[in-house]
């Protein structure tokens, strides 16, 4: 059976050169790498139109995201995933374009999602460079905050807990903020409490500390 189908792509590119010339294998050759990305696709997404396209304006291909402001998708625990998509959608945690956006997910799709960007491998922060003095600054104080103890080895996350390696800065500071000032909370209310003993600039070093530390492969 497989020399057959050797023989028959043999005899199509034959007959391709002979009536078509050059052109007619350059098609050929261009069908073949239409299908197998169509294939890549298929089993990487899923068909269009993909549920997954309305994360890439924001949080970029795959989930890595390309701006500081976004959060990075790719790599986060699917089960922390799953449970921040079901806080906006109930206003729990309040977010513009997140709340409007996850209203309209069902539980299949809100599983789906997770599963996806779960997946997906993280990559390195390349696009912020981080102040030294503050980056030493942060990771002085995530090794005495024990960030690890909650975010894993590395800080990669688990569970219901994010990954922090490679997030994006403005991001980070953000969350950090919002916890310090109570504008957002946490089920177990560590992040609240650890966020309230930061200063600002304890946040800021801390920021460029994560931004900054690439994601190890898990």
């Amino acid at each position: 059976m497989k020399k057959l189908l050797v023989l028959g792509v043999v005899a199509v590119v034959a007959v391709l050169l002979a009536v078509y010339g050059r052109d007619g294998l350059d098609l050929y050759r261009l069908m073949g790498h239409v299908e197998t990305s169509s294939e890549a696709n298929q089993a990487d997404g899923g068909a269009w139109p993909r549920l997954t396209d309305a994360c890439i304006g924001c949080h970029g291909v795959q989930g890595h995201s390309q701006h500081q402001g976004y959060p990075a998708l790719a790599g986060q625990p699917a089960p922390y995933l799953a449970a921040q998509l079901k806080r906006f959608a109930s206003g729990e945690r309040a977010n513009p374009n997140m709340g409007p956006l996850a209203i309209t997910l069902s539980e299949v799709e809100i599983e789906q999602l997770s599963a996806y960007f779960a997946k997906q491998p993280p990559t390195e922060n390349r696009s912020f460079k981080p102040d030294p003095a503050l980056r030493e600054q942060g990771e002085k104080l995530a090794a005495n905050g024990g960030c690890a103890a909650c975010h894993g080895a590395g800080l990669l996350g688990h569970d219901q807990f994010p990954r922090l390696a490679g997030q994006g800065h403005d991001y980070l500071l953000a969350q950090l903020n919002a916890f310090a000032q109570g504008r957002r909370q946490d089920p177990t209310g560590a992040m609240t409490a650890i966020a309230a003993t930061l200063s600002e600039g304890d946040r800021q070093a801390l920021a460029h500390y994560l931004a900054a530390l690439p994601p190890a492969a898990k």
